[in-house]
This record gives C-alpha cells, sequence and structure tokens, in this order.
C-alpha cells in the first residue's frame, strides 16, 4: 500500500465537475483507492461518495492506494488533486 497527503486548492472544493473528474480517472486502475479526509474514509472511484463527503478548500486529503498498479494511481491522484482540477 502506498499513500500521500495532499492539500485541495481549488475554490470550490471537490464538487461535481472534480469529483467527477477524479472518479473517472481513479476507475481506470485496477487498485483500490481511497480518499481519507476528517476521518472518513471514501471509495475514491465513487463520485457521489467524494461529492458527499464535501471535501472544501483548503482540506488535507490521504490518498492510499493498494493493487498491482498502487504507485501509478497514487501519482494520478496526487496529480490531479495538486492541480486544482484546472480551476
Amino acid at each position: 500500500m502506498v499513500s500521500q497527503t495532499v492539500k485541495v486548492i481549488n475554490a470550490q472544493g471537490l464538487h461535481m465537475r472534480p469529483a467527477g473528474v477524479l472518479a473517472k480517472e481513479m476507475t481506470k486502475f485496477k487498485s483500490a483507492i481511497t480518499l481519507e479526509t476528517a476521518g472518513k474514509k471514501i471509495n475514491a472511484k465513487s463520485v457521489m461518495l467524494i461529492i458527499a463527503a464535501c471535501i472544501k478548500c483548503g482540506a488535507e486529503v490521504t490518498v492510499e492506494c493498494e493493487g498491482e498498479d498502487e504507485k501509478e494511481a497514487l501519482a494520478k491522484a496526487v496529480e490531479l488533486i495538486e492541480s486544482g482540477f484546472g480551476e
């Protein structure tokens, strides 16, 4: 298992569009991918769970990946979150 903590930088947090982008990209990986924030663990492949977590700008999120392509999945998730999803 690999993990990394990143800060959400886009002003609106993980609302519908970035949540959709993240979930869509994470479904391309075979690994189990979890986001942990404010004591909650959620499946990063579920857009509805990401939105329901109400992850705001400035929140720290730990991305955990476990599986055969865990390093690639972690790198992609961190890249997306740190880029602010282009917003």
